[in-house]
């Protein structure tokens, strides 16, 4: 087999060889596209997973799913292999782990924008809903909700929002405004739950079970409890609650970019306060969880009207400052706190769906991050979004790493930290 770390290399970028199996027919043909537009043609050679040489030292890049990466090369040969995900990264995609990333920050930093964009959050363990007493002892935030809402109506209670800990694409998410609704949901998983005496493997990528939204015994573990944020800002032609997805990457060991281009994802069915709908569909702005029947789920962000009630006209811009703030804030707080948990490569990147809601007020809270973020929920009508992502992260993380230069265009990546963790 030909040896192609010795062909001609174009000016300033080291010959390559570039691994794209991605695994999904969406983003795929996406990859290649950026790669095509962004490096000379005889710069790289694009390579098959069956093709690999045994032994090489050639250099590599890997854009592949989590599990089919390398990662015994990328630790072994650092300064040839190049790898789109971090080995850990708990920190920020496990729920009840960010909520200790963020508390941990913030307790060093009052200052931190971590401590006014992030809601008060409970954790707590259960293996079996005849526990939740026991699970909840120590969680006073929650027994002091309880209390005040004894003596108020319906409409003036407090609601917070529960997530086990390692669901995804809105699996699992309850409302809930008294003990009594909480002990139900998980009354009603217990009930749904599957006979079953294996326990799964709690690793970076334990999934909901495909077959419904009970919890699987893993997810049933750990939870997270959050006051709820009503009143959502509403939009002036759309009564729809939305959430903000952000593309953010995360190069090396430590450069982080926002993408600009932002998605707005609208829930399934007019907002209305959590008293009045027990129905999810007015919450829930995960457009996985929709029967994709209807128009309007996903939207440019910056496309939105800027006219919206109560708020100033710059108010998007307003938004996307303190998105970048919060985004700063976080992965140096994961990086430099919980080292355990996210451990940052120089020769590795990696790309986060990164979820934010806006209150009436114009206020930005930080939802969950998401490893490996769902692309195909941005729809055909939106793939440039997603292809422009693409071409950023070849870009800034790809072309430095094999001798190339970055150019980054207006409008693309806005570079939001830069932190020097000492790794090379």
């Amino acid at each position: 087999m030909q040896d192609l770390s010795l062909a001609t290399p174009a000016a300033g970028i080291k010959h390559f060889n570039a691994l794209i199996d991605y695994g999904d027919t969406y983003v795929q043909p996406l990859i290649l596209s950026a790669l095509s537009e962004l490096l000379p043609k005889d710069s790289y050679t694009l390579i098959s997973p069956d093709s690999v040489p045994t032994n090489s030292t050639s250099p590599t890049l890997h854009i592949q799913q989590y599990e089919e990466l390398p990662f015994e090369t990328l630790l072994d040969q650092p300064a040839t292999t190049l790898a789109n995900a971090y080995i850990i990264r708990k920190a920020l995609i496990r729920k009840h782990y960010l909520s200790a990333t963020a508390h941990a920050w913030s307790t060093k930093n009052p200052s931190s924008a971590l401590s006014r964009h992030i809601t008060p959050t409970v954790n707590f363990e259960v293996d079996y809903a005849e526990f939740l007493d026991d699970a909840l002892l120590e969680c006073f935030e929650l027994h002091e909700m309880f209390a005040r809402n004894e003596d108020k109506e319906e409409s003036e209670k407090e609601w917070w929002i529960l997530k086990p800990g390692m669901s995804d694409r809105g699996q699992g998410i309850r409302l809930f405004d008294s003990e009594e609704t909480l002990q139900a949901i998980f009354d009603e998983w217990e009930a749904e739950r599957p006979d079953s005496d294996d326990e799964e493997e709690d690793d970076e990528n334990a999934d909901m079970h495909d077959g419904g939204d009970y919890i699987m015994t893993s997810q049933l573990r750990h939870f997270v409890a959050q006051p709820y944020i009503h009143p959502p800002l509403l939009l002036a032609d759309n009564p729809h609650k939305f959430h903000i997805r952000t593309y953010v990457l995360a190069a090396g060991a430590l450069t982080v970019y926002v993408y600009r281009p932002m998605l707005a994802l609208f829930a399934g069915t007019p907002y209305t306060a959590p008293a009045a709908s027990p129905d999810l569909g007015a919450h829930l702005t995960n457009t996985c969880l929709q029967d994709g029947s209807r128009d309007g789920a996903v939207a440019a962000f910056w496309e939105l009207s800027a006219t919206q009630p109560g708020l100033p006209t710059s108010w998007q811009e307003d938004v996307f400052t303190q998105i970048c703030d919060v985004t700063g804030e976080l992965f140096e707080a994961a990086a430099r706190t919980m080292g355990t948990h996210f451990q940052a490569l120089p020769n590795a990147f990696e790309v986060f769906g990164v979820d934010f809601v806006v209150d009436a007020k114009g206020t930005v809270w930080l939802l969950e991050v998401n490893a490996f973020p769902d692309f195909g929920q941005t729809g055909e009508a939106h793939a440039d979004v997603v292809e422009g992502l693409w071409e950023g992260v070849v870009d800034v993380a790809v072309k430095p790493f094999f001798g190339g230069e970055a150019k980054v265009e207006e409008g693309g990546m806005v570079e939001v930290r830069k932190i020097d963790l000492g790794r090379r």
